[in-house]
């Protein structure tokens, strides 16, 4: 069984991270006893404070790790090591070098996230190119870099953790001849503006005032030019800039491993950021230092080795932050993918945020309607940019032209989709028409049933995703794409697996659609001007009733239940054995399938938001996600199934609770699991449904595997069926 895991109340951060040792030595509380090393540089105390332990074998690493930190100063040398490395894996990589930190439909939903905060940089970027005094001109960077920092991190707190608590975090420059931290404009009122190296931000501590290097959430290198332009096109940052990022990071995360901070998210990534006077990038550094051989006679061998071994690095392209006249491009890429590793950053230290990405960016529908109201565009259905729009009419051609006087557009060939209509999917090597003979909504989007022209008596689901004309999707089409692009890589891939199971929806057809009218699509590739030209399609199989509408109606019996939970097992021990995790289980992407079978049996759809990789990031839902997903926006091997318990609870009858956080789902699950509420209530229904629920309890969290085998067993014993035969394992 898990430990609950509570929920703190309040943003005092500080509270939060600080937790005092105490030590009792000849009557006197020493709230703070630091192990310091003798001879140590002035700055060495900001690198971050160790605690004696019990354990003789941890002290000496600690020790070690301190020593090691103290002799690993010198950032050219450790890029001098690596030299030889980044040349090999440049010439052995066809594919970029590095993976980027944040995939573009994360940015575009921070994006829309980010409408209605208000971000204001108030000391302008100079620009080198009309530039008079070099020193003038740098001191002026390093002041307009430090109150970029501020707008942003006070922006996005006020955003989305507090507007009422004070901003618990400061903005410094980092000086290297000392390493402490000093206000810009009194390091260059001082004379030290020329070993001012780095502007970061820091936790507030008043009692070091200099800063701390475990109290860094994150750090801007301020270089003359960052770029280093690959292929005339792709901008990364140069070989040198990269080997400094590369040797801060390790030095905060050397800190971190010693200091007495207790993060609220992973400690063991770091991100630095690379900026000039006009561009931008992120740099994510992500490692284990206990990895690390602490040699201390040969530091740089071994930070470089660490480095070649156990670090994954990634690195975003270098994309335009501030225009000519010094003014940020807040609502651009450049400073979008900034602007969200200062998100995660503060994550780091302060935990998840009151008012998540998707609660604000929800907003987005809202805010586009009020728009529209103001334009006086009436109650016209329109998509996004407004080229087009899905008629809605008692008469159902499949083409027709709409004159839209309201919003002022030129008469255009429109697709309608009604039951009735017909549409041409166009793959690499067939085309094939399908008619629609039914017409769904899950609450999300649009979705239909539809028979191939050539077999009208097989059903299957197709799915229509986002135009390529729509430049800038609204945040329903986001939805689209996960439903229809990302699920058609995923569904391909367990196709090319070989992956057989029933219980896994099956890739019919995709393609793109082919528009009415002649189309002139380029010879180079591409679309043509029509708006429904490279619209995307995706044809599945089998066809069945959602949970969610059975659950609606009362038509979900208890014997149900043990099969739901049965075959949705079985879908996700296929999906695990290739690396494939669904991250998005909810009674609207289980379908009971009872057409042309003997025993109705259940499939598990919805793959579009599934697990391949490390950086994919599930769906977050307040009443179906776990704990896990919740907590670090990643799955442990138990999410699925804890998902799965969810479901199976609220489908059963548990009472569906008003959920408005983040906060409040997890406090719910505690409460749940703590006082056995779910499995009581599951229970009731089947005592190996309880058993379940039981054993997934206590992996909620765990690195450790479920044993899919053992509980589909024990769920096929359990399951009600007429044929009382020998058994056949169904689960592949």
């Amino acid at each position: 069984m898990r430990t609950p895991r509570k929920v703190k109340q309040g943003y005092n951060v500080l509270d939060l991270l600080w937790k005092r040792e105490t030590k009792k030595i000849g009557g006197f509380l020493d709230s703070e006893t630091e192990i310091k090393m003798e001879g140590g540089s002035p700055g060495q105390e900001s690198v971050g404070s160790g605690t004696k332990r019990s354990s003789v074998s941890s002290g000496s690493r600690s020790r070690n790790c301190k020593d090691f930190l103290y002799r690993f100063s010198d950032s050219e040398i450790l890029t001098t090591k690596l030299e030889d490395w980044f040349i090999s894996i440049s010439e052995k990589s066809k594919k970029p070098v590095f993976d980027v930190p944040f995939e573009l439909i994360e940015l575009q939903k921070f994006d829309y996230a980010l409408e209605g905060v208000a971000f204001q940089q108030l000391v302008r970027m100079p620009n080198a190119v009309y530039a008079s005094t070099s020193d003038a001109v740098e001191a002026t960077a390093y002041l307009a870099i430090e109150d970029f920092l501020h707008a942003s991190v006070k922006a996005l707190w006020e955003a989305f953790w507090s507007h009422d608590e004070p901003m618990p975090f400061s903005v410094a420059c980092l000086y290297n001849g000392n390493l402490k931290f000093y206000q810009a404009e009194k390091a260059i009122t001082n004379g030290k503006l020329e070993g001012l190296c780095a502007t970061g931000i820091l936790l507030n501590n008043p009692r070091h005032p200099h800063g701390k290097w475990d109290h860094i959430l994150e750090l801007a290198l301020l270089r003359p030019d960052i770029r280093c332009v690959v292929d005339n096109s792709i901008q990364l940052p140069s070989l040198s800039v990269l080997g400094e990022a590369l040797f801060y990071a390790l030095r905060i995360l050397l800190s971190r491993s010693l200091s007495r901070l207790n993060f609220s998210l992973s400690s063991k990534t770091v991100f630095i950021l690379l900026v000039d006077s006009q561009y931008g990038g992120v740099v994510k550094v992500e490692g284990d230092v206990n990895k690390l051989d602490f040699d201390v006679n040969n530091v740089y061998d071994s930070a470089a080795d660490w480095i070649k071994k156990h670090c994954r690095i990634a690195v975003s392209p270098i994309d335009r932050i501030w225009n000519k006249l010094g003014n940020a491009n807040w609502g651009d890429i450049g400073a979008l993918q900034v602007l969200f590793a200062t998100f995660h950053c503060i994550m780091q230290f302060a935990g998840l945020p009151k008012h998540s990405i998707e609660d604000l960016a929800a907003d987005h529908g809202s805010r586009l309607q009020t728009r529209r109201v103001e334009r006086h565009l009436g109650d016209a259905k329109v998509n996004g940019n407004g080229l087009f729009r899905f008629q809605q009419c008692s008469v159902s051609p499949e083409i027709v032209e709409v004159q839209d006087e309201s919003i002022k557009i030129e008469p255009e060939e429109l697709m309608k989709l009604e039951v009735g209509s017909a549409l041409w999917l166009e793959d690499s090597n067939f085309q094939k028409g399908y008619q629609i003979n039914e017409v769904l909504n899950n609450g999300e989007h649009t979705y239909y049933i539809a028979s191939p022209v050539e077999d009208t008596g097989k059903s299957l689901f197709l799915y229509v995703g986002s135009p390529p004309s729509q430049l800038e999707p609204a945040w329903e089409d986001m939805n689209l794409w996960y439903q229809v692009q990302r699920q058609t890589k995923i569904l391909t891939i367990m196709k090319q697996k070989g992956l057989s199971c029933k219980y896994l929806p099956q890739l019919s057809a995709s393609g793109r659609i082919i528009h009415p009218g002649q189309c002139r699509r380029p010879s180079s590739g591409g679309n043509c001007d029509h708006p429904l030209c490279g619209t995307p399609i995706l044809v599945t199989s089998p066809v069945g009733e959602t949970v969610a509408d059975m659950v609606s109606e009362g038509r979900f019996s208890l014997d149900e239940a043990i099969r739901c939970c049965h075959d949705c097992l079985s879908a996700l021990c296929t999906a695990s054995s290739a690396g494939i995790r669904h991250g998005d289980i909810k009674p609207e992407n289980v379908i009971c399938v009872r057409s042309g079978v003997r025993h109705s049996y259940f499939v598990l759809i919805g793959w579009g938001h599934a697990i391949l990789e490390d950086r994919d990031r599930p769906a977050m839902n307040l009443h179906f996600s776990s704990s896990y997903a919740l907590q670090e926006g990643k799955l442990c091997s138990a999410s699925d199934a804890e998902s799965l318990v969810y479901m199976l609870y609220f489908s059963c009858g548990g009472a569906l609770p008003d959920l408005d956080s983040v906060e409040g789902a997890l406090q719910w699950r505690e409460t749940s699991w703590s006082r056995r509420t779910i499995q009581q209530k599951l229970g009731d229904v089947s005592t190996v449904l309880k058993a379940f629920a039981d054993y997934i309890d206590s992996l909620c969290g765990t690195p450790y595997p479920i044993d899919y085998d053992i509980w589909l067993k024990r769920l096929r014993r359990n399951l009600n069926e007429e044929d009382h035969g020998k058994e056949i394992d169904t689960s592949s």
